[in-house]
């Protein structure tokens, strides 16, 4: 297979998006903000509920990594995405969706199950909440990827929803050994801050001995290192992870190396759904510093990419978006220079 630059392993989802009240969120028990897994009958029934009294906004896949992926790959970066997918109809569609997008896929990803669904719920705050099934991914296993372009990728990016999986850490290890033996740097997010609650040991293991690059928010930041401020949570991140980036929203992002730290102004959009955000940060970051830009210009290109997907319903922008604001931040770029 071809070389990529990028080589991601993640959950694949499909999404249902809704509009929701905060009344609906507080009848049905779910914490705005976070994701929630569950089966799928329980899932069925959330379904039905919200058909009957909810607005629905649109179907599209999604899977943090794999928003990720899209970013980075539709900014001109080459990919793989290794999944695990049903072998059904919402599974084709999935796939077939990577591929549209330019990210390599192997036929060893799709398996006899279910593939998995999210349901995403966006509030009048535009924050996103999700209720997940994750059928089939939950069992991702080594079985299902192709590791063979890891050896020669530049980077290999993990979601930490994978915490929740036992057979996914097992798969994330020897992705990571292999990644080390050849070169490959690596790339994790906390995710959310209910893997953190939740799946902190399930966390701990995909970090093992620490990363290249640790993607955060300034809430995760806080609750993984157990601190009340955020200069304490950085200096503790440091101790493992080479280079730190944590988002603050719409105040931007901290980005700190082993020598120094600064902040990124954020950028003012109206928000609509806060759903996919810091997956397409993560893409535009890792395309940037992939492709020689400063961490400060790809924090900016993945403030300007990040921000367009909070302006839209949905988890990612179409390809050619993207591709319109890299040339949009280019040109801003030569104005300054």
């Amino acid at each position: 297979m071809a070389t990529v630059d990028l080589f991601a392993i993640g959950n694949a989802l499909i999404d249902q998006e809704f509009k929701v009240s905060n009344e609906f969120l507080t009848q049905q028990a779910l914490q705005k903000g976070t994701m929630q897994l569950t089966d799928g009958e329980t899932q069925a029934a959330l379904y039905q509920q919200l058909q009957d009294s909810q607005s629905y906004k649109g179907q599209a896949s999604g899977g943090s990594a794999a928003n990720t992926t899209v970013a980075f790959s539709a900014l001109g970066g080459t990919a793989f995405y290794g999944c695990r997918v049903g072998n059904d109809e919402l599974g084709s569609i999935y796939l077939n969706g990577l591929n549209d997008a330019g990210i390599k896929t192997a036929k060893q990803s799709i398996s006899e199950g279910v593939t998995g669904t999210c349901m995403v719920l966006i509030s009048p705050d535009s924050e996103r909440t999700m209720h997940t099934f994750l059928g089939i991914t939950a069992e991702l296993s080594a079985e299902q990827i192709d590791f063979e372009p890891l050896k020669t990728a530049k980077w290999i990016y993990i979601e930490g929803y994978l915490s929740t999986s036992d057979t996914a850490r097992v798969a994330v290890k020897q992705a990571r050994e292999l990644a080390k033996q050849h070169g490959v740097k690596i790339a994790l997010s906390l995710s959310d801050p209910a893997m953190v609650q939740y799946a902190r040991s399930g966390l701990e293991e995909l970090l093992d001995d620490g990363v290249d690059l640790l993607f955060c928010n300034e809430q995760e930041a806080l609750m993984f290192t157990n601190t009340d401020n955020l200069d304490a949570a950085i200096e503790a991140l440091k101790v493992n992870n080479q280079h730190i980036v944590i988002t603050q929203g719409a105040n931007g992002a901290m980005i700190i190396d082993p020598s120094k730290q600064f902040h990124v102004a954020g950028r003012q959009v109206e928000a609509v759904d806060t759903n996919g955000a810091g997956d397409a940060f993560a893409g535009a970051f890792l395309y940037a510093i992939n492709a020689g830009l400063s961490l400060e210009a790809a924090a900016q290109l993945a403030i300007l990419i990040s921000s367009e997907v909070v302006a839209q319903f949905g988890p990612r922008l179409s390809v050619e978006n993207y591709a319109k604001l890299f040339e949009q931040f280019k040109a801003t770029q030569q104005e300054c220079a």
